[in-house]
C-alpha cells in the first residue's frame, strides 16, 4: 500500500495540464473523464464494455446513494465497492453532500451535520462529517470527497460565507476523522477537500485558500454548473485554481458539456465527472467530434453509415445510425445502451485528444477548433 496519492505534473501548455495520479489500484492520466456510476453502476453499461470499449481509468460511486443501498453491511462484507462490482480500476466516492442537499424539503441543516429523509422511504438519517468519512471508509473509493454543503449557484452572500464557513468547519472534522481511522481493505484512500463560495470571487479566493493550506492530496472545486452563467464558472475556476496547489490533482465536480470540459482544462482542471453523456444518450442525443445529433430525427432512419466507424468501441463499428434510430422510437433498452457506451466513449476519447495536444504545445488553437465544431447540431 502507498503512503499517499502521489501527482505527477508531466506537461504544461499555457494552463493546460498533462499529469499522472497514481493510485494502489492504478495509474490515471489526465485531463480525464470519470464515468458515473452512482449507486453502483453506470447506467446501462457493462465493466468489460468500461474497460475494453470506453477506456474508463477511474469512475465513480456516490456515499448517499450506496448508504441508503445496498448499505454498509453488504459493502462491508463484500470486501468493498471494487469486489462488490467487479471494478478493478480507481474508484472516486463523492461525499454525498449534492444529492443531500438537493433534497430541499426533507433535510435540515445544522452544525452537527444534515438530517435528512431518504427518497426511497422517507426514514430518517444524520450525515455527519465523521460519519461520511465512515461510510467512505466502508465503500473502500481510492479518492474520498470531503463533507461539504453546496449552497445554491444564486445563493446571496451572506448565505453563501455562512455555508463556506461550514464547509470548512466540517472539512477540519473531516481531516481530524480520516487521520483516525485506516482502510479497511489494504490499499490506501486518499481524502479531497471541496472548494466553495458561490459565484463570489473574495469566497472562492478565500475557500481556496484555505483548501491549499491543509496540505490536501487533491482538491475538487465544488458548487458550481448549479444555474450560473458558463461565464461565472469560467471566471470561478480561473480564481480558484491560481490559489490550488499545481502538485495536486483539481477535480471539477458535476461538469458538463464537451465544450465545458475543454475550457475548464484550458484553465487548469485536470479531472471531471458529469451524468450528461449517460443521461443525454438516454434520451438518444450523441455527442460526436463534428457536432450532436439528435437520433429521434427522422433524417436518421435511412442512414445505413456506422455509428462511428473510428471509434473503439465494438456498438459504433457495428451498428448503424439507422438501426440505433429504430432503436430509440420503438424504446428498446438495447438503444440506450449503445447511446450511452457511444457518449462516454466520446468523452474518454475527448479528455485523450486533449491531453496529446498539451503534451505537443498546441492546445489552444486545437480547443477553439474543436469547441467550433462540437456546437453544430447534425
Amino acid at each position: 500500500m502507498t503512503d499517499r496519492l502521489t501527482f505527477d505534473l508531466q506537461a504544461t501548455c499555457g494552463n493546460a495540464r498533462a499529469g499522472v495520479i497514481h493510485t494502489d489500484h492504478g495509474d490515471i492520466q489526465t485531463p480525464i473523464f470519470m464515468p458515473v456510476g452512482t449507486a453502483g453502476s453506470v447506467k446501462a453499461v457493462h465493466q468489460h464494455e468500461l474497460r475494453n470499449d470506453i477506456g474508463a481509468q477511474i469512475i465513480l460511486g456516490n456515499t448517499y446513494h450506496l448508504y441508503l443501498r445496498p448499505g454498509c453491511g453488504i459493502l462491508k462484507a463484500a470486501g468493498g465497492l471494487h469486489k462488490f462490482n467487479g471494478w478493478d480500476r480507481p474508484l472516486l466516492t463523492d461525499s454525498g453532500g449534492f444529492q443531500v442537499f438537493s433534497l430541499a424539503d426533507n433535510r435540515k441543516i445544522k452544525e452537527e451535520g444534515c438530517t435528512f429523509r431518504s427518497h426511497i422511504d422517507g426514514s430518517k438519517h444524520l450525515f455527519t462529517p465523521e460519519g461520511v468519512m465512515d461510510i467512505e471508509r466502508v465503500i473502500g473509493a481510492d479518492i474520498m470527497m470531503a463533507f461539504d454543503e453546496c449552497c445554491p449557484g444564486d445563493a446571496d452572500k451572506r448565505y453563501a460565507k455562512r455555508s463556506m464557513e461550514l464547509t470548512h468547519r466540517w472539512l477540519d472534522r473531516c481531516l481530524k476523522r480520516f487521520g483516525e481511522t485506516d482502510p479497511l481493505y489494504g490499499h490506501h484512500q486518499a481524502l479531497f477537500p471541496i472548494v466553495q463560495g458561490c459565484q463570489y470571487e473574495d469566497l472562492r479566493r478565500q475557500s481556496a485558500e484555505y483548501i491549499a493550506s491543509k496540505d490536501p492530496d487533491g482538491c475538487a472545486i465544488g458548487g458550481l454548473a448549479v444555474g450560473e452563467p458558463t461565464e461565472v464558472m469560467y471566471r470561478m475556476i480561473e480564481v480558484v485554481n491560481a490559489i490550488l496547489p499545481k502538485n495536486r490533482p483539481r477535480y471539477l465536480m458535476g461538469v458538463g458539456t464537451p465544450q465545458n470540459l475543454l475550457e475548464a482544462i484550458e484553465r487548469g482542471v485536470d479531472m471531471f465527472d458529469c451524468v450528461m453523456p449517460t443521461r443525454n444518450g438516454r434520451n438518444g442525443l450523441l455527442f460526436t467530434a463534428e457536432g450532436t445529433i439528435n437520433i429521434k430525427n427522422k433524417k436518421w432512419e435511412s442512414c445505413f453509415e456506422p455509428i462511428d466507424p473510428t471509434s473503439s468501441a465494438e456498438a459504433d463499428r457495428v451498428y448503424t445510425l439507422a438501426y440505433l434510430h429504430h432503436l430509440i422510437r420503438a424504446e428498446e433498452i438495447l438503444g440506450l445502451q449503445i447511446c450511452s457506451i457511444h457518449n462516454l466513449r466520446f468523452y474518454l476519447w475527448l479528455v485523450s485528444e486533449a491531453r496529446k495536444h498539451i503534451l505537443a504545445g498546441d492546445y489552444s488553437p486545437w480547443k477553439s477548433c474543436m469547441v467550433q465544431q462540437l456546437g453544430r447540431r447534425l
